[in-house]
């Protein structure tokens, strides 16, 4: 086989569950020099006659050569072969928040984007899950008199703090921290007989950090607000504030979500839309048990988007953790039939975040589809992406 040893690319996809690996070597480039690949339990090394090159494997990923099976040449791609493999990495999400250490101490709520204090020493005594959205009919189908709790909304107390799919409700009653007004949207309205219209201010119900003008969340009441998990860091108030590059900190919540949602609902298919219910990506969850390995990765991306500006520091590590998902993106009128037939489904369930947050979310997915050797990156109709753990 052809190619220099300096550019040749690496990809190792690892499925801890299955015990099974597929490895990519880059597609050599014309005029590259002939190369003797020799695959070890714990490396991959490459000769040429101007050298060898080695690639160490991480401590806890173990390659089984005997098993090699399916080698074939893909054009476009490189060497594509499936082995056996080991692999025990363990994982640690960024934790929104650890219910049961850090309910009944001091917290402070952080604006992630720029650190700017949204709460400050709030003693939680409780941190609740919410319900499914859908509790309401159950206590309905399972009650024998009437629903006790009909047009009674689950509101939390002072002291506590409720959970739900992708946001966090807590009451503002007693915090000095207001949300920044907003200039608000006007709506037409009709009035009276002669049904002459005018404007009139719609009520706003945005919640904006003071400093960065980043959207935080939402007025649910005079009381009480909701927080996405995508904007808000809660920490300890011992502890200063965590410093996490935006784009990792969006794929851990968002992975976060995707996991817990799937394993308790046996929910594998999301619509993710923007807090307007306009539905920005379709998410379809393959497995969280992947472990990928990849060396010479594409640059272009991240010197194009300043969101993925910390990326290629931040990936130095050599294997990390993630979710395969596949997703259609919706914006611009784009997949309007597969959205209608989605929303209209029961199983596929709707994850709503800020609308620009959605946003973010599209461009880490478009990153990273665009990183994958090129026979990966569609199945079927729909694009293939990792997601961080």
């Amino acid at each position: 086989m052809a190619a220099t040893v300096a550019e040749t690319r690496m990809f190792l996809e690892v499925r801890r569950q299955l015990q099974s690996a597929l490895l990519i070597l880059g597609e050599p480039k014309e005029g590259g020099m002939p190369m003797d690949i020799s695959i070890m339990p714990s490396s991959l090394q490459m000769k040429t006659p101007e050298g060898c090159t080695e690639i160490q494997l991480p401590a806890e990923v173990r390659l089984v050569p005997s098993s090699c099976r399916g080698l074939q040449f893909v054009t476009g791609d490189g060497l594509h072969l499936r082995l056996q493999a080991q692999a025990e990495l363990g994982t640690k999400l960024i934790s929104m928040f650890n219910q049961s250490s850090q309910a009944q101490e001091c917290c402070t709520f952080y604006c992630q984007s720029c650190g700017e204090v949204i709460i400050k020493d709030r003693k939680l005594l409780r941190v609740l899950p919410l319900p499914s959205e859908n509790w309401g009919a159950i206590v309905g189908e399972w009650c024998c008199h009437p629903d006790p709790f009909a047009n009674k909304p689950l509101h939390p107390q002072e002291n506590d703090c409720f959970v739900g799919d992708s946001f966090f409700l807590v009451n503002l009653r007693t915090s000095l921290w207001q949300p920044r007004p907003e200039l608000s949207p006007v709506e037409m309205c009709c009035v009276s007989s002669d049904n002459r219209c005018k404007l009139e201010p719609k009520a706003n119900t945005k919640v904006i950090c003071k400093r960065c003008k980043v959207m935080l969340g939402e007025t649910v009441s005079s009381e009480t607000t909701k927080f996405y998990m995508t904007e808000i860091i809660i920490q300890s108030s011992e502890r200063s504030f965590p410093i996490i590059p935006r784009f990792r900190f969006v794929q851990s919540v968002i992975t976060q979500c995707l996991v817990q949602l799937s394993s308790a609902r046996s929910t594998f298919r999301f619509r993710i839309q923007g807090q307007d219910d306009k539905v920005f990506i379709l998410l379809w969850l393959l497995n969280s048990d992947s472990l990928v390995i990849e060396s010479l990765r594409n640059s272009k991306y991240i010197k194009k988007f300043p969101l993925l500006e910390d990326t290629l520091k931040a990936d130095s590590s050599s294997a990390w953790s993630a979710v395969k998902v596949l997703y259609q993106p919706c914006i611009k009128s784009r997949n309007e039939k597969l959205v209608s037939l989605w929303e209209s489904d029961i199983s596929v369930h709707p994850l709503t975040l800020p609308s620009a947050t959605c946003l973010e979310l599209l461009l880490i997915l478009s990153r990273s589809n665009a990183n994958l050797p090129s026979s990966l990156r569609h199945m079927n109709s729909f694009q293939v992406a990792f997601l961080k753990m």
